[in-house]
């Protein structure tokens, strides 16, 4: 009995499994792959000399039916056994083909097949303890009833993680490779996988967060999903003007001024429009303080919108403000809010820094002054004075 089973072990694993390998490896390579790192066949494989002994059990030991009793109960303790790690492993192959096909980003795939893992497990374990016992399942399976509330307390992530899972699918509120902000958890990176107690999330920094699952749904996190769709990737800052330089263009500044094409018919239009008006006006125009003027930080603020509109990084399709904020301690804000092309963190970055090293450069052509606190250097020129 037990050469019969070793020789068909011999012949299953060395012939039959040899064929069925060169036959998936030329028609199914990703699917022979799968099956091999699983080692899904070798188990299914596994089952047949078992199934054998099984077999040939009653006819061998005929007149030794207790050994018989206990060699069939051994044989289908490891049937069992080994038809649970087929199914675990076809279970994987699934999930497996699932990411090929980028069903994963869609669908909490993972989380699904965890629980069917989970189920698979309790049942074979049902079925073991059956066998051992002698005992119906049915007779186990009446009792998970008064198990209930232990059950979900035992349970209780793997419910809670496979329903948020659900809710995180259909909703399209996270999926694997989407960027995410949890800073409760300490969580700013990118999503590497939905499972179904935990979301595993790789920083920045390259280190590993894990978030559970059922946190997506009672907490707030923001996915910046919706940015990469968009086509454009928001640059917000603020350029602090000194308000001491802040002053009306004279006649020689305005010459100056209308020099700088972009906004030379700008200039010459307002101009007009100013003139237009100040002639309505009955007092003595020689007094800056009547009429209306143009002035330096109002035609800087003109030629920064020309300038974002004619730059080629720059998303015209999207909102673009060059807008004046309140005055603080620190100056008068310039907010340039505005979405650049390029979404790329480094390119991104460099397009930012290219926009305001012009800008701080072009601010002494409108005798503007940056704002910044006096340093050291400052003091060492006043005390020298």
């Amino acid at each position: 009995m037990l050469a019969v089973s070793v020789i068909v072990d011999k012949i299953d694993r060395r012939i039959l499994l040899n064929l069925l390998h060169k036959l998936l490896d030329k028609t199914s390579p990703n699917l022979f792959k799968l099956l091999e790192n699983h080692q899904a066949l070798a188990k299914i494989a596994a089952i047949i000399p078992l199934l054998i002994i099984s077999l040939l059990t009653p006819i061998a030991l005929n007149n030794y039916l207790w050994l018989q009793e206990l060699i069939l109960v051994i044989c289908n303790l490891a049937i069992l056994v080994k038809v649970a790690l087929f199914l675990a492993a076809l279970l994987d192959v699934l999930l497996g083909i699932a990411r090929m096909r980028g069903l994963n980003k869609k669908l909490p795939v993972k989380s699904i097949i965890q629980l069917i893992k989970v189920f698979l497990f309790i049942i074979t374990t049902i079925l073991l303890i059956s066998t051992v016992l002698n005992k119906s399942p049915l007779y186990f399976l009446s009792g998970l009833g008064a198990m209930a509330a232990v059950l979900l307390l035992v349970f209780k992530d793997t419910i809670l993680g496979f329903v948020a899972g659900v809710q995180l699918a259909a909703n399209q509120m996270v999926g694997r490779g989407d960027w995410i902000e949890m800073p409760k958890y300490g969580a700013d990176g990118e999503v590497l996988e939905v499972a179904l107690t935990t979301v595993q999330v790789q920083n920045w920094d390259k280190t590993i967060t894990m978030i559970p699952t059922y946190a997506l749904i009672s907490d707030s996190f923001k996915n910046w999903r919706g940015m990469e769709q968009s086509g454009g990737r928001r640059i917000k800052r603020s350029i602090h003007i000194d308000i001491t330089s802040i002053r009306f263009l004279d006649h020689e500044m305005l010459d100056h001024l209308t020099k700088i094409e972009c906004i030379n018919n700008y200039l010459l239009d307002k101009q007009q429009q100013l003139d237009s008006d100040n002639k309505l006006i009955d007092g003595d125009l020689n007094n800056t303080a009547n009429g209306r003027k143009l002035t330096n930080v109002g035609t800087f603020r003109a030629y920064l919108e020309f300038y974002l509109k004619n730059h080629p990084m720059v998303n015209q399709d999207m909102t673009l403000i060059v807008r004046q904020l309140a005055a603080t301690e620190n100056g008068l804000p310039i907010e340039l809010y505005l979405f650049c092309t390029d979404q790329r963190w480094a390119a991104y970055e460099s397009i930012q820094a290219d926009l305001f090293d012009h800008i701080y450069a072009v601010l002494p052509e409108f005798k503007l002054r940056a704002f910044q606190s006096p340093t050291g250097h400052d003091f060492s020129q006043l005390t020298r004075n």
